[in-house]
């Protein structure tokens, strides 16, 4: 009964320590340029002035500048078509690499964006509709 129970034990460790490698945390922008070379998962918010996409040049090359909460800056390379409604986005996720100062995404779905809260006016009404129901 004990071996069995070990064995148990055993299998349900192996399976956390599977899925622990597969966790994502999310760096800040000082912490991605510490990590040179190594794929980090960034939170920032996209400076639209500095966005440069020319599909007719490249289709495949996008630029721009982001920022995280702390208010640090990089520059970023993705090397596929930019997104739709990108800036629109209150935040982009990020997921590449630091490559001599600039933040090179190379995987397709390396960009997430974060698109404005579409339930904002929803709130709005049922804040509405919820003051109209009590009085």
């Amino acid at each position: 009964m004990h071996i069995v129970m070990l064995v148990c034990i055993a299998i349900t460790v192996a399976v956390l320590l599977a899925f622990m490698g597969k966790v994502t945390t999310y760096e800040t922008i000082a912490s991605a340029k510490e990590k040179q070379g190594k794929t980090v998962t960034v939170i920032a918010k996209l400076d639209t002035a500095t966005l440069y996409y020319d599909p007719a040049k490249n289709p495949n090359y996008l630029t721009f500048e982001a920022i995280d909460t702390l208010g640090d800056r990089m520059k970023v390379a993705y090397y596929y078509e930019k997104p739709y409604d990108m800036e629109k986005s209150e935040r982009v996720v990020l997921k590449g690499k630091m490559e001599n100062g600039i933040f090179e995404i190379k995987k397709k779905d390396g960009i997430l964006v974060k698109c404005p809260s579409k339930y904002k006016d929803d709130m709005e009404a049922a804040k509405k509709n919820l003051e109209t129901t009590a009085n």
